[in-house]
Order: C-alpha cells, then structure tokens, then sequence
C-alpha cells in the first residue's frame, strides 16, 4: 500500500511529461537538429531547479523523510573519459530511439507499444552493468 503514492507520482510525472510534449519524437529531432528552443527551455529549466533545490538542501539541512541528513557528495570530474563516453552513449541512444530514458514508460503507457525494445533494452543494460560493475573502472 505503500508504493501506491511513488505509483501515483509517476503517474503524474508522465502526464506532465506528454503534456509538455518533451516525449515527442518530433520535438526531440527538432532539438538534435537545432531547429527548435522548446526541448532546450524545458532542459534550462530541470536545470535551473536542480540548481535551486541543491542550494536550499545545503542551506537549510534538510532531511528525507525518515530523518536523516541529505548529502550531495562532490564528484570526482578527474576521470574525465567516462563522464565523455557516457554522455556521447547517452546522447546516442537518445538520438537514435527518440526518446530519453525517463520518459519510455510514459511513451509505452500512450499506447506507443514499439517502446518495449528501448525500455527492455535499457533493463538489459542495466543488469549487465550490475553484472560487470566490479570489473568495470571506476
């Protein structure tokens, strides 16, 4: 019963994101085509409130639900290499399929069935990471 509210906040999630249009495929191809600002806005803008959000945990200490403090630990940008080659990865897989990670659950549940390859095949990389994550550089 209690997975019903994070059920309920992804419900929503994916309402705005398919209101917002950013799960367009159209709308993704205009952006890798830099053809349109609208994917760009809605991307500044995640942005800017991560930014805000992060800020105001620091300040104020906040703390998650079950009490403890949240830390943001500072990343370590000296292996620079896989912050590349994973980015160039993402940017692939989004460009090539059309669609960012986030929302292939809100693509599938608006009947776009073809969306189970990219969400199986994100499933299947992610096992394989979780596999190979003790052998792989850190």
């Amino acid at each position: 019963m209690n997975y019903i509210k994070y059920l309920l906040v992804g419900v929503f999630f994916g309402f705005i994101l398919t209101k917002s249009e950013v799960i367009s495929w159209f709308r993704i191809q205009e952006m890798f085509r830099f053809q349109d600002f609208h994917m760009y806005g809605v991307i500044g803008t995640a942005i800017l409130v991560g930014m805000i959000a992060i800020q105001v945990i620091k300040k104020f200490n906040l703390k998650d639900r079950d009490g403890n403090p949240i830390t943001i630990p500072p990343k370590d940008f000296s292996q620079k290499k896989r912050y590349i080659f994973g980015g160039i990865l993402f940017g692939l897989g989004w460009a090539f399929t059309g669609a960012c990670p986030g929302p292939l659950f809100a693509l599938f549940g608006t009947g776009l069935t073809i969306f189970i390859v990219p969400i199986l095949a994100a499933l299947a990389g992610t096992y394989v990471y979780g596999a190979t994550r003790e052998s792989l550089p850190h």
